[in-house]
């Protein structure tokens, strides 16, 4: 009876543990959109190679953009349907803190991508970009699953890479495209690994149909 009476308490407070861990994960990301931003970077090669696309650096600068625009829109969209519409957010602002976080790598990335651009180095502007998204993957690390630890590393060794390698041009997009498309599909796939089940409510959730993906 008393091995029983253990049990069951150490059972109770593993639960208790896990419903606080999960409490303190960021759900807001989607790992559907995160794969739609990898797909577009894997066709954009495709695109930005083809013999009838111009080859200056301005012409690859808007598909990149383009590429980007998409995956942001994509993106930030999940997270505020997450934030609007989950039952557990309850529009607490204070959820999107993992959100912020990630704010200070993209704007330095910006920052040096202009400086890149005004003095014409476009080569830079891959390595730079791997860099600094690698750096935006490890900035949330405490509430983002620890699989993504080696992602954010990843980016930033091929990022480094990039910066070394003499052969890098910016005219060539595949080495950004593969990069980026493996990158984001893999993050994709580890958001969908470690989903959260969606808590018993009403209306769009009970329904089974989840915008974003919920993970441990």
């Amino acid at each position: 009876m008393i091995a029983a009476h253990v049990h069951q308490a150490l059972a109770q407070v593993h639960e208790l543990k896990m419903r606080v861990l999960n409490a303190q994960r960021f759900t807001g990301y989607s790992g559907r959109c995160r794969i739609v931003g990898g797909t577009c970077a894997l066709l954009a090669p495709m695109i930005l190679s083809a013999g009838w696309y111009p080859k200056s650096p301005t012409a690859h600068l808007m598909g990149w953009g383009s590429v980007l625009a998409v995956s942001v829109l994509a993106n930030y969209a999940a997270v505020l349907y997450w934030f609007f519409f989950h039952p557990d957010v309850k529009r607490d602002v204070r959820r999107l803190m993992p959100t912020v976080d990630a704010l200070p790598s993209l704007i330095v990335g910006g920052i040096l991508s202009l400086a890149l651009i005004g003095r014409g180095d476009y080569d830079a502007l891959f390595g730079t970009w791997m860099c600094l998204f690698g750096l935006t993957n490890l900035s949330s690390r405490q509430v983002l699953p620890k699989a993504l630890w080696p992602l954010g590393f990843f980016y930033i060794g091929c990022g480094t890479f990039c910066l070394f390698w003499a052969g890098v041009s910016f005219t060539n997009p595949w080495p950004m495209g593969l990069v980026f498309g493996v990158g984001e599909w893999v993050g994709g796939l580890i958001f969908h690994c470690h989903r959260i089940p969606q808590p018993a409510s009403t209306g769009f959730y009970s329904q089974g149909r989840d915008s974003h993906e919920q993970y441990a």
